[in-house]
């Protein structure tokens, strides 16, 4: 879980062509302004350590910065800052020291390769990311690397732009930089889809490249990877968990982000946000959008009969079909392949990944049964459940003991599962019954 304050709301200096926020922007449903009493107030009730966002949040007047930096450093230790990173300043570096302030710096890659996060024309945009460049080496040099966020699309992702992308990460993996969030580009328009979206054979191929090229650099991280290996690990409550594209989101509570307006109100992530509405948060959570994808033909946007589906869980509903949340991914292609990839390469290493497990139908039964109950788990937690010993560590991160569901018993034979379609009992990995 993340708290994201974002005092500006979608104000930006740049006009990236594929920001997820510009159906916000097209409504004009811009912030209001900002309190600074009132976001002290809305962190306060979430209890939790934070990082600004936006927008861009280094809009904001640096004396009203630093007052929140300095509130967070003193509740919670440290803050965080999502940023483009063009409009850090000597004095912003001092502040984000001070303070203990993690910066990421959402940036595409050097020189043309930023050219999609424009600044209106081309000298001011490649002025821009020069700056953002600066501000990283900076930032390296100080001993306080940030992490980063690359989308990749049709101008860092193909040919020679993606080598020489992956010659930038290097130069700056030796600089000192450790993490690096790779997105597939989110597509809101038929203009950004002609002119930057990568083929589905074209994002595989880059995202396997950059798969062996983290190998070869094995302090960097580049967390999608390490993601897909925990899902088929069945891991994915281990060492911090996974991102929230693999959590089962509900767009209208997004669990994993709980934001905070310039009001101090309780905001969803705006991925989600496609009507143009940043909703305030609902007070329950559901997961209707997992269950339908599971009982839906593939052929209808749905999921039905993907060996995948436990760990992906239809992935993020910001990149839903047709931009309706109620639909799979529209990159489900890319990452069923991707899946595929790792999959083979953990049978080969002897490992036998949750897709390819005899317990895979039962543990399907499990988190579906927990999903109509309100109740969310993680493929780790349900194994713990289906294995007799539910306290497991994703588990105790998040205060929770998961107890068998109604309609799951232990027995001396193995774990009972009751339901519409019968009964199956699991005797260690195999399951048997009239399911």
């Amino acid at each position: 879980m993340s708290i994201e304050l974002n005092p500006v709301g979608v104000k930006c200096n740049l006009q990236c062509a594929y920001c997820y926020e510009d159906p916000m922007r097209a409504a004009g449903n811009f912030a209001p302004g900002y309190d600074l009493a009132a976001m002290k107030r809305g962190l306060a009730a979430e209890g939790y350590q934070f990082s600004l966002f936006g927008g861009e949040p280094l809009l904001m007047p640096i004396a009203d910065l630093e007052e929140m930096c300095r509130w967070g450093f003193e509740q919670y230790g440290s803050t965080g800052l999502q940023t483009n990173g063009n409009l850090i300043t000597e004095a912003h570096l001092a502040l984000f020291a001070r303070y203990h302030v993690g910066v990421g710096i959402s940036i595409d890659g050097p020189d043309e390769l930023n050219d999609v996060r424009s600044a209106g024309t081309l000298e001011k945009t490649r002025a821009l990311t020069a700056r953002s460049e600066w501000a990283i080496h900076e930032l390296c040099a100080r001993h306080q690397a940030p992490s980063l966020i690359v989308t990749l699309h049709r101008g860092n992702g193909v040919g020679t732009r993606l080598h020489r992308l992956k010659a930038w990460l290097a130069d700056l993996h030796d600089q000192g930089v450790r993490y690096v969030r790779l997105h597939l580009l989110e597509v809101e328009s038929a203009e950004v889809r002609r002119q930057w979206a990568l083929t589905e054979n074209e994002n595989v191929a880059a995202m396997l490249d950059l798969a062996h090229f983290g190998q070869r650099h094995p302090r960097l991280h580049l967390d999608v990877f390490s993601d897909l290996d925990k899902l088929l690990r069945g891991r994915d409550s281990t060492g911090g968990g996974v991102t929230c594209i693999w959590n089962a989101c509900d767009p209208y509570t997004t669990r994993a982000v709980r934001g905070i307006n310039g009001l101090g109100e309780n905001i969803n992530c705006g991925r989600t946000n496609k009507d143009g509405v940043d909703w305030q948060k609902a007070e329950t959570e559901g997961f209707e959008r997992q269950l339908v994808l599971y009982d839906t033909p593939q052929a209808d946007h749905g999921c039905r009969g993907c060996r995948f589906f436990i760990a992906c869980k239809g992935q993020c509903p910001g990149t839903a079909i047709d931009g309706d949340w109620r639909n799979r991914t529209e990159h489900c292609g890319v990452w069923m392949r991707l899946f595929d990839r790792v999959e083979r390469d953990l049978i080969a290493a002897g490992v036998t990944p949750v897709s390819r497990s005899p317990e895979l139908p039962a543990l399907e039964a499990i988190m579906l049964n927990a999903w109509r109950e309100g109740r969310n788990l993680s493929i780790e937690q349900a194994i713990g459940i289906l294995h007799g010993h539910p306290a497991d560590q994703g588990a105790q991160e998040h205060g929770d003991h998961w107890d068998a569901p109604d309609g799951y018993h232990h027995t001396d034979a193995g774990l009972e599962i009751h339901g519409d379609a019968g009964t199956t009992v699991m005797h260690g990995d195999t399951p048997h019954g009239d399911t």
